[in-house]
């Protein structure tokens, strides 16, 4: 690979989150629910038709972790609202149920006083680390695979009330960016909507430039080679890939920002920011049942967060919003149990009348 990033010049929407999620599983734990009854823990495989052909070789037949409701097994006519639970970047599926803690945190929910619902974790790892969520023809469409691929694979599995009305997206950081967007993309999928601690929000800058990330990535011959870069390097390539593809550009098929084409590169980046395109947007956000938006007070996402915060505010959309005491990763698994499952709880609907 010969193009060099500029870090100097560049503009990134891979916010100070990145930073910190190397740590993502450093997290409180609640303590147990006495007498909460267990879930039903599936591992599955769904196939990505969005994913198809896509150009670095990402898996198309992806892992979910489906945790059903303790009644699922007993009561089987019951039909459940899903909540649909988006990960992180540089974590999948696996690593995800140990930062928010399920089962323990979903039973802990239910035994609380939570309706009982299905949760479904997504896997959307990529060779750079994640996908972003987004819609690429190098990493494939993601975007389309959690809204239409996972939703439909699940409603054709599961005794689920097949109705927006009654799913939910949640997501945290990179997933907190994937719920804002595909929130606000797909209001005709998802009913309700929950966004932590969401990352990429809008562009910011970067540091002076580094040498170091310079031959880091220009030693960079295949996208496998990427597991060796440094960390906000490797971030940088999960950007370049889901926000700048490039199909005439192999082996990495991305476009960087690099001197010559920095413009129109960081132009495509941030035309991917929800603070950039939330404006288009108004009207899907007007149809959702309910939206909340939390972030740490020591989470360096808490800025831009209040942004969307004020965005929805200046039009009028009606939303809860919570700056709550914690960092970036410390609180995930209590804001799951104790915020997260009863706001889906609350405002999902629980009728199957008219199937």
């Amino acid at each position: 690979m010969t193009t060099r990033l500029t870090t100097a010049m560049a503009l990134t929407l891979l916010c100070a989150a990145f930073a910190s999620v190397s740590a993502q599983v450093k997290t409180t734990v609640p303590d147990a629910v006495p007498g909460a009854r267990p879930a039903t823990v599936e591992r599955i495989t769904i196939h990505g038709k969005a994913l198809e052909g896509n150009l670095e070789g990402d898996a198309v037949d992806r892992p979910a972790i489906v945790f059903l409701p303790p009644s699922y097994a007993s009561d089987r006519t019951r039909r459940y609202p899903v909540v649909y639970a988006l990960h992180g970047y540089s974590i999948g599926a696996e690593q995800w149920t140990q930062e928010i803690q399920v089962p323990q945190t979903i039973e802990g929910a239910f035994a609380r006083g939570a309706r009982e619902l299905i949760v479904v974790l997504p896997d959307s790892k990529t060779v750079h680390n994640g996908s972003m969520y987004s819609s690429s023809l190098t990493t494939g469409d993601f975007e389309a695979f959690i809204a239409r691929d996972v939703v439909a694979y699940i409603d054709a599995h599961y005794r689920t009330i097949p109705r927006r009305e009654s799913r939910g997206l949640v997501g945290h950081s990179m997933g907190g960016y994937g719920a804002s967007r595909i929130g606000m993309k797909h209001a005709d999928i998802f009913g309700s909507l929950y966004i932590m601690s969401p990352c990429c929000l809008s562009p910011r800058a970067m540091g002076p430039a580094n040498p170091a990330n310079d031959e880091a990535l220009a030693s960079v011959k295949a996208p496998a080679d990427s597991a060796k870069l440094p960390f906000g390097v490797r971030a940088q390539l999960a950007a370049a890939a889901a926000w700048s593809p490039n199909p005439n550009k192999p082996p990495l098929y991305l476009d960087l920002p690099t001197p010559g084409n920095e413009t129109a590169v960081l132009a495509r980046w941030a035309a991917n920011a929800p603070l950039a395109f939330v404006d288009q947007y108004i009207r899907q956000l007007r149809e959702y049942r309910a939206i909340a938006i939390d972030v740490g007070d020591m989470d360096t996402l808490r800025v831009d967060t209040g942004k969307l915060h004020d965005a929805l505010d200046a039009y009028g959309i009606t939303h809860q919003f919570e700056i709550y005491s914690g960092t970036h990763t410390s609180h995930v698994a209590v804001r799951f149990q104790e915020y997260v499952m009863p706001f889906f709880s609350r405002t999902l609907s629980f009728e199957t009348a008219g199937r």
